[in-house]
């Protein structure tokens, strides 16, 4: 048979779709239904939103005077991108302290996850619901404790370090953590850690549901209590540690309550806590330039799905799935 027989014979070919049974057109109903409202949620408060807020960054537009709404085009882009330097040197300051914040969280969750794990830790019950708990206070009365915490005059980690050390730590000429450009994103990552709960619990199920043949494998060819750890441990809680990293990486990017909360947006000190979110914020909802604002949403949704796409495409390196093949 020649290629153009074989063609045409293959244009002959009609697939046969078996009709459904009245029985899976049933079901198929019952699919729908109970997958309905999160469709409808979906589409009420995510797709649509999203579709409204990119129509709104094409226009001038003034939520108290809507009614003055002009369009403009792509104008609040082109001034986002190449004339507002302020966007470029939020974003940096958010960068910085995501690149501070994030890989500092990450290690202290699971250091804590490992710990509790621990056959030689007395009481882990207690721990583990003690280091759960701060998680649950809202994030706003977190802030203010901390902003107790840390003050230059009361705060119990200064009297801590000057007993300890003998240096002056307290008064006018102390730590300012909160005041210091060169402490404030050390002082917001402390914040960060008062709530590593959540990534703990979930690190410390990862590291329970590895095999224990594999421990007593590698204790019996004499590894180590460090090389079980690097070799066993952390290869095959990979999966979990990306999965930790894109939400925080997205977290991170948005950090937004605690500068707003204790400086009013306003930056101090120096500037230092002018995050992207936060001007995003003071330009929609102080300046009520919801169109630039808009603008700025978008700009951040595009740069942090960049950065996922970047992270799922380095993850083959290093991310070990153990039903895959190699």
């Amino acid at each position: 048979m020649t290629v153009a027989e074989l063609g045409k014979a293959v244009k002959n070919i009609k697939l046969k779709r078996t009709p459904m049974t009245k029985k899976q057109k049933r079901e198929a109903r019952w699919g729908f239904f109970f997958l309905s409202p999160w469709m409808i949620g979906f589409l009420l408060f995510y797709l649509l939103p999203m579709i409204a807020s990119f129509a709104f960054s094409l226009t001038k537009f003034n939520p108290a005077v809507p009614a003055d709404t002009v369009y403009i085009g792509f104008t609040n882009w082109i001034r986002a991108i190449l004339h507002d330097e302020e966007v470029l040197l939020s974003f940096t300051r958010t960068i910085k302290f995501t690149a501070i914040s994030l890989p500092v969280g990450l290690i202290f969750a699971l250091f804590l996850a490992i710990l509790l794990n621990s056959e030689h830790v007395i009481g882990k019950t207690l721990y583990r619901t003690l280091f759960y708990m701060p998680s649950m206070i809202p994030l706003v009365a977190t802030v203010l404790i901390w902003n107790g915490v840390l003050n230059e005059y009361t705060g119990w980690i200064n009297i801590l370090i000057e007993r300890v050390t003998g240096i002056q730590a307290t008064g006018t000429e102390g730590i300012r953590w909160l005041a210091d450009p060169q402490l404030v994103y050390i002082a917001y990552t402390m914040f960060g850690l008062w709530g590593v709960g959540n990534a703990m619990i979930i690190f410390l199920a990862a590291v329970q549901g590895v095999p224990t043949e594999l421990y007593e494998a590698a204790e019996i060819d004499g590894a180590s209590w460090f090389r079980r750890l690097f070799s066993v441990t952390l290869p095959l809680i990979t999966p979990v540690i990306f999965y930790q990293l894109v939400l925080s990486v997205i977290g991170s990017l948005q950090y937004f309550l605690a500068p707003f909360v204790l400086n009013q947006g306003t930056g101090f000190p120096e500037g230092k806590t002018r995050f992207y979110m936060v001007y995003f914020y003071k330009q929609s909802f102080s300046f009520f330039n919801m169109g630039y604002g808009a603008t700025l949403a978008w700009l951040m949704f595009i740069v942090a799905l960049i950065i996922t796409i970047i992270l799922f495409g380095t993850a083959k390196y290093w991310v070990y799935y153990a039903t895959e093949e190699k």
